[in-house]
């Protein structure tokens, strides 16, 4: 997949019509969208065309349960397109193709706990996907959400052109506030898809299969969240600065391009990155707040340092790995 041409013209047409809608009429699915049914999942795929000779797979893998449904909506209705546009005009990255998937909480009964769309370049294949996700709400009660599913899918049901033929690899960002469960469990994998692992794969375990050919971030929506349940410290064990802590779930968008310029080296620093965000018209405000979230990110990366950017500085700052987890992931 990820055949045809983006066209913001016509996403932001889309997006213009939902302003006042609810978000009932946004996201009409009452029930697991057929298509985005896991059962049977072998691969999505995301593929080089002649108009996207340079294609690149990035996943969006949202957490649909109550306390994390925000993030979905903002993207419906406003930031997807932001994304689009940011990675293009900003020369982020040449050919960008997107796949929406939903996680929730496989292990209390939830009638959709995985949903997985495919890699899309055109606006309106794109907002299918989103606006297809089921939004259960559920969630809660048992420590964390599948967010193992995301890393299972991304490292064992993807086939990607710039992995495959010039060994770029793709970007998973999953969105959540809760810890993950630990484990991918090998009865639950098999229930959703049909077949599973012989046996359970641990958290660390599945992410480092999935960092094979992803950039893996996992991103916390603001402040207040960071610490619900101990949910920033116990990805930092698994993911190090690749937690992102942001103080807004209305950056989400530019917090993912702007992770991906400077991973990619199309943002030099962040004082490149500062530059690029105001020229593409995001305000001071936000810029501010997005350099803040990506800032500990960027020491990770070579000559991604903050080069006299001192944003980010203060007491809300994320924390440093934890002791025993080593080293940083960054770019690897």
């Amino acid at each position: 997949m990820g055949y045809g041409n983006y066209d913001k013209d016509a996403y932001r047409e889309i997006t213009s019509t939902r302003v006042d809608k609810p978000k009932e009429e946004i996201f009409t699915q009452r029930t697991l969208f057929g298509p985005m049914d896991p059962r049977g999942l072998k691969v999505r795929e995301s593929r080089d065309s002649d108009v996207h000779p340079n294609s690149i797979g990035i996943i969006f893998a949202l957490d649909e349960t109550g306390s994390m449904g925000d993030i979905p909506e903002l993207l419906a209705r406003k930031e997807l397109p932001t994304f689009m546009e940011t990675l293009i005009d900003g020369k982020f990255v040449a050919d960008p193709q997107v796949m929406l998937m939903g996680i929730g909480d496989a292990t209390t009964g939830e009638a959709a706990p995985l949903q997985v769309g495919q890699f899309e370049c055109e606006a309106g294949l794109m907002d299918k996907w989103l606006t297809g996700i089921f939004l259960v709400g559920q969630g809660g009660g048992n420590g964390g959400e599948s967010y193992d599913l995301a890393f299972y899918a991304a490292a064992r049901h993807t086939s990607m052109d710039c992995w495959e033929k010039r060994g770029k690899k793709g970007y998973l960002f999953v969105t959540g506030d809760e810890p993950h469960l630990g484990v991918v469990q090998a009865d639950i994998v098999t229930q959703l898809i049909g077949k599973g692992p012989k046996q359970g794969i641990g958290m660390a375990e599945i992410i480092k299969e999935a960092q094979k050919t992803f950039h893996c971030f996992f991103l916390i929506p603001d402040q207040a969240r960071r610490s619900y349940k101990g949910c920033e410290k116990v990805w930092r064990a698994v993911l190090g600065d690749n937690v992102i802590c942001m103080d807004a779930p209305q950056d989400t968008s530019v917090v993912a391009a702007t992770l991906i310029g400077l991973t990619e080296g199309t943002l030099v620093d962040l004082s490149a990155a500062r530059k690029k965000l105001a020229g593409l018209g995001k305000s001071k405000a936000q810029i501010d707040r997005v350099i803040k979230a990506v800032k500990a990110y960027a020491g990770t990366l070579p000559d991604r340092g903050s080069s006299g950017d001192d944003v980010g500085d203060d007491a809300g700052d994320e924390a440093p790995a934890p002791k025993g987890g080593g080293k940083k992931p960054g770019r690897i």
